[in-house]
């Protein structure tokens, strides 16, 4: 009888074992799921920055040259100057 009992107790313990490690090796995929897309994100982002840069720097010289405008400033001065 204490052999049987052991027995299942064993079983038990390896299909708990084996629940566990499924639950486990789904959880690894799905990290590693995770990090392909965080990954991929950020070569997206490395690839692009300096675009990107350019693009902001662009904004910023109009957003420049646009207050220049309002603030009474000749357009053809501000030009002129290089900016």
């Amino acid at each position: 009888v204490n052999k049987s009992e052991e027995k299942a107790k064993a079983e038990g313990d390896l299909v708990q074992a084996k629940e566990s490690k499924e639950a486990v090796m789904l959880e690894l995929e799905q990290l590693s799921n995770y990090n392909a897309e965080l990954h991929q994100s950020c070569d997206f982002i490395i690839k692009n920055f300096d675009l990107r840069q350019t693009a902001r720097d662009e904004e910023v010289e109009a957003l420049r040259q646009a207050k220049a405008i309002l603030s009474g400033a000749k357009f053809e001065e501000f030009l002129q100057s290089g900016h």
